[in-house]
């Protein structure tokens, strides 16, 4: 039977592009005019980091996705290394006390936004060949189903995570690494169906994010003014105190599209980390609710897409491109209004940048293939 491409994930992705884009015109426009001497440079550019995005986005779309798996590897080693040339001084460029990013002329781009789809990919590949479906093929022996799921399953994925964990420290970017262990886990859980291993793995993720917090004196101290904002009134705590102020502000129905006063000046970061809480001032409770909601009905979508596919490969990396997603969009949220320490986290399809927005139109192409093709 001929499939469609999921058009209800088509048109929801589209609206939550194109609302971002619209509220980052008002957003941008005093930052631009003070930084370039127009108002309309922030957004030109990331209409441009936009337009890439949609061509990458339409290749992934079209590209077979036999042909994608096969190509996984090469990939993963290709964002690895670019993961790594951060660290060089000939292309590597240091941005808000952390090396992340890489130089290319006036421009630079974060190969981190996009090891999250790599390494979603690869895992998903690397399921779909190794995973339980040789049990269901009679390969190994019942008694040996156990023994055969640990030895090639759980130790090689620990140990891919710790490789992974290893390049992200020394960035000093665990909120990325959060995300990613996440996402991956999530694919773990779905392939190979073990509540055990999984809780196992849930719990080393854990103790590990907790000791490299404590092992750090910055980040203890930020995750203690996130307690006690007080503490830092002129620095992280006057984020949170005017992430607070912008949202309550906003009422019921908001103070309407474009008359944000928080943005003059008052919240730090109002086109990246804080864009959500100038949504809630300008469009209110209603506005922000509709957002999360917005945000759900994407959660829905893409595990549907994943429920409806015929291979395991479109299945894992449609289970993995939904999370990273759509927890990426909740952790920044709940940062916005006090409920998880502020980390940097971009709002898909809102915050300015363009390597984040990039990545999520090529997963958006992803799951929109996986959709018509499974």
């Amino acid at each position: 039977m001929k499939r469609h491409i999921n058009y209800y994930f088509l048109m929801l992705s589209g609206f939550l592009l194109v609302t971002g884009l619209l509220f980052l015109s008002t957003l941008s426009a005093i930052p631009s005019l003070q930084a370039f001497g127009n108002t309309n440079h922030y957004l030109f550019h990331q209409l441009f980091s936009v337009s890439i995005g949609l061509v990458l986005g339409f290749i992934f779309y079209k590209i077979p996705l036999s042909f994608l798996k096969k190509i996984t590897p090469i990939l993963l080693i290709i964002n690895f290394l670019l993961l790594i040339a951060v660290f060089l001084p000939i292309v590597g460029t240091k941005l808000l006390g952390a090396k992340r990013w890489i130089s290319i002329g006036n421009n630079t781009f974060q190969p981190s936004e996009f090891f999250k789809i790599n390494a979603i990919l690869y895992l998903s590949a690397w399921f779909s060949n190794r995973g339980l479906e040789r049990f269901k093929k009679g390969w190994i022996p019942m008694a040996k189903k156990g023994y055969y799921n640990f030895i090639r399953s759980f130790l090689p994925f620990l140990a891919f995570l710790a490789i992974i964990a290893i390049v992200f420290v020394f960035q000093r970017d665990l909120s990325t690494l959060g995300i990613i262990m996440i996402a991956l886990l999530c694919i773990y859980f779905t392939a190979q169906k073990n509540i055990l291993h999984t809780i196992v793995l849930a719990v080393i993720i854990a103790i590990s994010a907790l000791v490299l917090i404590i092992k750090e004196p910055y980040r203890v101290q930020r995750l203690l003014i996130f307690l006690h904002p007080e503490t830092d009134p002129l620095g992280i705590g006057l984020q949170v105190k005017q992430s607070l102020i912008a949202v309550g502000s906003g009422g019921i129905f908001g103070k309407g599209l474009g008359m944000s006063t928080q943005k003059f000046g008052f919240l730090p970061q109002t086109m990246s980390d804080s864009m959500f809480a100038i949504l809630g001032e300008e469009t209110g409770i209603v506005g922000g609710t509709i957002l999360v909601l917005l945000f759900l009905l994407f959660l829905y979508l893409g595990f549907k897409i994943a429920n409806e596919s015929d291979t395991p490969f479109g299945k894992f990396t449609a289970i993995g491109i939904t999370v990273w997603i759509v927890l990426q969009a909740f952790i920044n949220i709940a940062s916005n209004i006090g409920l998880f320490p502020l980390s940097g986290i971009p709002l898909p399809f809102f915050s300015y940048g363009g390597s984040h927005v990039i990545a999520e139109l090529i997963g958006v192409g992803l799951l929109l293939n996986i959709s018509k093709n499974g």
